[in-house]
């Protein structure tokens, strides 16, 4: 498949980059087990953090097995990131195997990613971004569908998907949002997908360092239970709708959509915006918080337990495995 020769992996599985959740110890597991494992930067905002962790994982990688598993970084591309050239710049140093971009142009990430042949994903919620992202020369697609976790988009896969495929069948294409079981990621495929990114299932996992309060509302809550909200970060984003969430609100009030859309303003008070969420989110992945503000996707549905990530896999490969054959047969 495109996404595993691409990457270099064993299974066509990417674990998502998950604010404040993915860590070393997360993305490792998934390099022992075969798929990429990913983190957003911001993660490690401390001096010394990113290089270290750079540095850990690529000595991991060096012990694997080739084509067993590999890492990649998500970078929010967006002026509103502080540390967004600091951290690519320590990125390409350690010569960091793919990124993730999100929320603004690629096409410095991809310059520099394809300098010493590193993949570039550009997460995409509609054909306008698709668009831009193929025009900057990216390497393929995260399909952003609506029920995806944190930023999520307003579409279904089932339309989304073929869409990007059938204009830009030569991409890479990977498939995010609702997808928890190999069932669901068997449906990506059979619509033109290479692979599947996979976050919310991941945080009900064994290495995760999230409070067990919040791996239990991954278990306990339903489909019913996630919202949008306009109020973490500016960017509608989906969460679990806990008590937190009910006070914080869904939608901006009226002056903070015109300081949103002010050009004069604008980079600012979303820069004010995320600061805010990040520290409430911070602040309530942490264990014995009562603050809890989560982040997840719609799939919480189809998350029934805690298990490690070695588990994890294995079950959404042989899920993947037995409904792929029962589909062709």
């Amino acid at each position: 498949m495109k996404l595993t020769s691409a990457l270099a992996i064993r299974y066509p599985i990417i674990m998502a980059p998950m604010f404040l959740v993915s860590n070393e110890k997360m993305v490792k597991a998934a390099m022992d087990n075969g798929i990429a494992g990913t983190f957003p930067s911001l993660n490690f905002r401390k001096e010394g953090e990113l290089k270290t962790v750079l540095e850990n994982l690529n000595k991991h990688m060096a012990s694997l097995a080739p084509g067993q598993g590999t890492y990649g970084v998500n970078l929010i591309v967006q002026k509103t990131n502080p540390l967004y050239s600091k951290h690519l710049k320590e990125c390409v140093e350690a010569k960091v195997p793919f990124y993730i971009t999100s929320l603004g142009s690629p096409k410095e990430v991809i310059a520099a990613a394809h300098s010493y042949g590193a993949k570039v994903f550009c997460d995409v919620t509609n054909m306008l971004h698709a668009d831009k992202a193929a025009q900057a020369g990216c390497d393929g697609f995260i399909a952003v569908c609506a029920g995806a976790g944190g930023h999520a988009g307003p579409y279904p896969m089932h339309i989304l998907v073929p869409a990007l495929q059938k204009a830009y069948p030569d991409k890479v294409l990977i498939a995010a949002g609702g997808i928890a079981t190999g069932q669901q990621m068997a449906s990506a495929l059979v619509l033109g997908a290479d692979g599947a990114s996979i976050g919310t299932r991941f945080i009900a996992s064994e290495e995760a360092p999230v409070s067990d309060a919040y791996k239990k509302g991954i278990v306990n809550y339903g489909m019913e239970d996630i919202v949008l909200t306009e109020r973490l970060s500016g960017t509608p984003c989906n969460v679990i709708n806990t008590p937190a969430a009910k006070k914080m609100g869904y939608r901006q009030h009226w002056y903070e959509k015109m300081l949103s859309n002010n050009p004069r303003t604008r980079k600012y008070f979303k820069m004010l915006v995320q600061l805010r969420g990040m520290k409430k989110l911070e602040q309530a992945v942490k264990p014995n918080n009562y603050n809890q503000l989560w982040t997840a996707g719609q799939s919480v549905e189809m998350v029934h337990e805690v298990s490690s990530i070695k588990d994890i896999v294995a079950h959404i490969i042989t899920d993947l495995k037995a409904t792929l054959q029962k589909t062709y047969l």
